[in-house]
């Protein structure tokens, strides 16, 4: 597989190396040594998800409380979604800035995103299908969402503004700088903290 880091610090596009033949295709999706070899450290994987979504949904931009957070490993095992990455931590100097990678049935990419990170994808196609390794559990009181049409993050979706479908939940949650000034943001120096300690716990 060929792991590429995005413009944002400590997230990963991976594509895998597809074999097919007249069966069909066989490939890696997830590797925890070369994720290891590249991020520091083994991930510790504690729960996986899946979620099902219709064409225009977008789902985020959701992160979690540092220490522990979550990290996430993302791929879509059927449809197309555009997944992307949103830098929250405070003090970075990527700060307030995003890349995506285009997860899909056909490359079967996937992205991995680090403690600390927000993350968002919008749906491509009816029913995708992303499935999701993360490293904690989930854990409502510790976990946050930031509006996925905040203008000043400015994520750019690839479908009419009128077909998207978000939840009251993400709709409400507060713009980037709201969510900075009342303190409920993760910042560039505890979340590197955090990455230090995994590593040197190896």
């Amino acid at each position: 597989m060929q792991i590429r880091e995005l413009k944002i610090p400590d997230s990963y596009e991976i594509t895998p190396k597809q074999f097919g033949d007249d069966r069909g295709v066989f490939l890696e999706w997830y590797r925890f040594d070369r994720l290891e070899e590249t991020i520091g450290h083994p991930l510790q994987l504690a729960q996986g998800n899946t979620s099902v979504s219709k064409r225009g949904v977008v789902r985020g931009i959701h992160f979690a409380d540092v220490p522990p957070s979550q990290a996430k490993y993302v791929t879509a095992t059927h449809g197309a979604v555009l997944d992307f990455v949103i830098d929250i931590r405070v003090g970075s100097p990527t700060f307030g800035q995003w890349d995506s990678v285009l997860l899909d049935d056909q490359d079967r990419r996937a992205i991995y995103i680090a403690e600390g990170l927000g993350h968002c994808f919008i749906a491509l196609s009816d029913d995708a299908t992303v499935s999701y390794l993360v490293t904690s559990t989930f854990n409502a009181e510790r976990e946050h969402g930031i509006d996925p049409l905040d203008p000043t993050v400015g994520l750019e979706f690839p479908v009419d503004r009128d077909d998207l479908l978000l939840s009251p939940k993400d709709t409400d949650a507060p713009s980037l700088a709201e969510a900075a000034e009342t303190g409920l943001l993760p910042t560039w120096d505890a979340a590197r903290a955090y990455y230090a300690s995994l590593n040197e716990g190896h």
